[in-house]
């Protein structure tokens, strides 16, 4: 568990958090376009995509240190695309309850998220975002994101096309031959 600076928890998920993750989720794929799912995850496909990662990256729930027993925000690290060779590079995702943004959560979450899977030996993170959403833009602009590409009107969500920048971070600074093998 880690306790950052602006007053948060921030500790690895269990499936017991999946109820509170899929809260926090389910405004996200109902009433915005940062999510391209169209019907909310149940708790139990929640508890998969937790186990799911812990596997092999990570998963983040953070509550705020006078509350440390309720889930206001999560992050995570997955694959980044299905093919081997992809395997040294991983997604990264964050989500906070509307209450709990602005006030560092999702620096709070990344602090411990980047370094996680630094460690775990993944050389790439990416994070797929849905525009505009400079709150999201800025964050990872903060921690080191760069823009490499904008898929223009690749998805469709909430009766309009909507198009999403892919930023990248470099978690080592030179390319030696990977480890062999990430995640374990």
């Amino acid at each position: 568990m880690a306790l950052s600076a602006q007053g948060w928890v921030v500790r690895d998920a269990t499936v017991e958090d999946a109820a509170a993750c899929a809260a926090v989720y389910a405004p996200y794929v109902t009433g915005t376009a940062i999510s391209f799912e169209e019907v909310p995850p149940t708790a139990e496909q929640m508890a998969e995509r937790i186990a799911k990662a812990q596997a092999r990256y990570a998963y983040l729930v953070l509550a705020r240190a006078d509350d440390p027993a309720t889930v206001v925000g999560y992050a995570y690290g997955g694959p980044f695309a299905a093919r081997p060779a992809y395997r040294w590079s991983a997604e990264a995702s964050v989500y906070v309850a509307a209450d709990a943004r602005g006030g560092g959560a999702g620096r709070a979450l990344y602090e411990v998220l980047v370094p996680r899977l630094r460690a775990r030996g993944y050389r790439r993170l990416m994070a797929g975002i849905t525009v505009p959403n400079e709150a999201s833009i800025g964050l990872h602009r903060a921690f080191g994101f760069t823009q490499v590409a904008l898929y223009p009107k690749v998805g469709w969500k909430l009766d309009a096309w909507r198009d999403v920048a892919w930023l990248v971070l470099d978690l080592v600074p030179q390319d030696d031959d990977p480890p062999t093998e990430p995640g374990v």
